[in-house]
């Protein structure tokens, strides 16, 4: 099914999106589980974004599979992509939630301490979430890039007209 569009690769064509999707999301959320401020401005936009590129991670998985028939075994990169949902996954249930705390906080009628220990707990996570989830994506590009351009680069570059 994710194997081509117009001739070419589906897998190169989502892995951008979730290469630009999941950064953004991981900066976003730590930005808005540190600043409170941010939550509600931000809060939303950021657990959507989160949602999407978590949810084409599969489609990458899948893209990747199909793409593997067709140029062989990536390696290591294979398996690293295979986990990188299970590390996005809680990244973005932890930027619903701390939107969804963050609206809950702003209807209800605000007591002293209400909710702020769940708010703290879980901004906390988030923190831990994202930065699990960024070293998965820098090993999942890290190992792509290798199974991809390892023996194409040379090491000294050759010279205009050669």
């Amino acid at each position: 099914m994710f194997d081509l569009i117009g001739g070419l690769p589906v897998h190169p064509l989502v892995v951008h999106a979730v290469v630009v999707l999941l950064p953004l999301a991981i900066l976003g959320t730590i930005a808005v589980a540190v600043r409170p401020a941010w939550r509600a401005r931000y809060g939303g936009i950021n657990a959507l974004v989160a949602v999407v590129g978590t949810a084409l991670c599969p489609v990458a998985t899948s893209s990747g599979e199909s793409l593997e028939r067709r140029v062989g075994d990536p390696g290591r990169h294979a398996d690293l992509g295979d986990q990188l949902v299970w590390f996005a996954l809680p990244m973005a249930v932890l930027a619903v939630v701390l939107w969804w705390l963050q609206r809950r906080r702003r209807d209800e009628a605000e007591r002293a301490g209400n909710g702020r220990a769940a708010v703290s707990v879980v901004a906390a996570l988030a923190v831990v979430a994202s930065i699990a989830t960024a070293v998965q994506v820098y090993r999942v590009g890290d190992s792509g890039a290798q199974a991809v351009w390892k023996d194409q680069v040379n090491a000294a570059p050759q010279k205009a007209g050669s």
